[in-house]
């Protein structure tokens, strides 16, 4: 096993040696030793999710599961796949797709992601509307307990019905219940065709975006995304500053040309249509993965980043977008986005670090307006120290300190990173 000394970060969450476990008996290992030494374990993967969650910058031992990684079982008829939590989510689809198979989640950052990282934070991205989030995706993981024992959930096949399902139990919980050491997921096939409708709206009109939508999503049509971008990302991502709807289609190439001829006959007028073919469509999706704020990655400037996830009701994400623009008074750069189909908005904040905690705040409060919730997803230590980054206890927390105190007592795993100081 793998040992190095470690400095401060920036971002928080490490520890004062780093252990790089390359089997789950030195995982195992790792555990017992810190069990017996009282000492607190902080646990990560590709390092992206560095700065979600977490209020302590440096406990007794950092455990990376970076080279904890490889497919451990693929059936290839059943179109299950159960892999090691560190392997590379990215190299994991690349190897996937010479099955022409894939799983069915989009996280943001996948060039350095690891599937346990994605399955422990629950991320997902624009597709979700169409492939669902990552507790749809996983039917079986392997953990190890604060104890050393290891403990399975779920099964490894689809249609497993026996029990509670307890992968949502950990799916989201940040790693603070026990190390994944295994996830077996289903896959889905490779789409023969896909394509990305742009429908850009020079005017600005929100109503007209509105009025869309809701005549799209009361169609028969199926896309994979329904992601709406400000002007600001928009200009970005397409080199037009407006707002834009980015409707993605994956089937047989006739499925995917009849619903691309389907919105052109929607098409509102004053808007522009623009229709990017499979080789540019994975282009753009390749672009806007990697958007997001990287806690794997230094900062580049003195600028503070910040990225927070809103979740509202479906079509209330065109109202905080729009409302999210009026933070640059802030004098901060926004770039946002947000899912007609499912609730879900991502906006990134750059700029000085008073104005992104008064815009984070903004945005906490906007969210609570619109009765939905904002979590920030990445801010540097010193200020996620300062400020709820999760918008405050939800009203099971009881049950959430409950669970936590019955399986690691002794508050080993990842402390204080998630929910309430949990």
């Amino acid at each position: 096993m793998h040992k190095e000394e470690q400095e401060a970060h920036p971002l928080g969450n490490g520890g004062a040696v780093a252990l790089f476990p390359q089997t789950e008996d030195e995982i195992r290992n790792v555990v017992t030793y810190a069990r017996e030494k009282k000492k607190k374990l902080a646990i990560i993967g590709g390092g992206t999710k560095r700065g979600f969650g977490g209020l302590v910058e440096r406990t007794d031992l950092l455990l990376s599961l970076a080279n904890y990684r490889g497919i451990v079982e693929h059936a290839v008829a059943d179109m299950v796949i159960t892999v090691k939590a560190g392997t590379n989510f990215q190299q994991l689809q690349d190897y996937l797709a010479e099955y022409r198979q894939k799983i069915a989640l989009d996280p943001f950052l996948p060039l350095s992601a690891t599937i346990g990282g994605v399955i422990a934070a629950n991320d997902s991205g624009p597709k979700r509307l169409g492939y669902g989030a990552a507790r749809d995706s996983v039917i079986g993981l392997r953990l190890i307990y604060p104890d050393g024992t290891v403990i399975r959930t779920g099964g490894k096949v689809v249609k497993n019905v026996a029990g509670y399902d307890m992968n949502k139990l950990f799916i989201g919980s940040m790693g603070t219940l026990g190390i994944l050491s295994e996830v077996t997921v289903k896959l889905r096939p490779l789409p023969k065709y896909e394509s990305l409708v742009l429908l850009a709206f020079p005017t600005g009109d929100t109503d007209t975006i509105r009025s869309f939508a809701v005549q799209f999503l009361d169609s028969m049509m199926e896309p994979v995304c329904l992601e709406l971008l400000n002007p600001s990302l928009a200009e970005q991502l397409t080199g037009k500053r407006v707002y834009t709807l980015v409707i993605g289609f994956e089937d047989v190439k006739s499925a995917v040309h009849y619903q691309e001829a389907f919105v052109q006959r929607m098409q509102p007028p004053h808007t522009t249509m623009t229709i990017l073919p499979p080789q540019e469509a994975q282009k753009f999706w390749q672009t806007f993965y990697e958007i997001s704020p990287n806690g794997a990655m230094p900062p580049t400037d003195r600028a503070v980043e910040a990225a927070v996830k809103i979740g509202v009701v479906n079509l209330d994400v065109i109202s905080v977008l729009r409302e999210s623009e009026l933070l640059q008074a802030f004098n901060v750069d926004i770039r946002a986005h947000g899912g007609l189909g499912h609730g879900l908005c991502r906006v990134y904040i750059k700029g000085a670090a008073e104005s992104v905690v008064s815009s984070i705040e903004q945005l906490q409060a906007i969210a609570k307006q619109r009765k939905g919730y904002a979590v920030v997803t990445h801010l540097p230590l010193s200020f996620r120290q300062t400020i709820d980054v999760w918008g405050g206890k939800p009203s099971y927390f009881f049950l959430l300190e409950g669970i936590k105190a019955k399986i690691d007592p002794q508050r080993m795993f990842n402390d204080q990173r998630f929910v309430g100081g949990i």
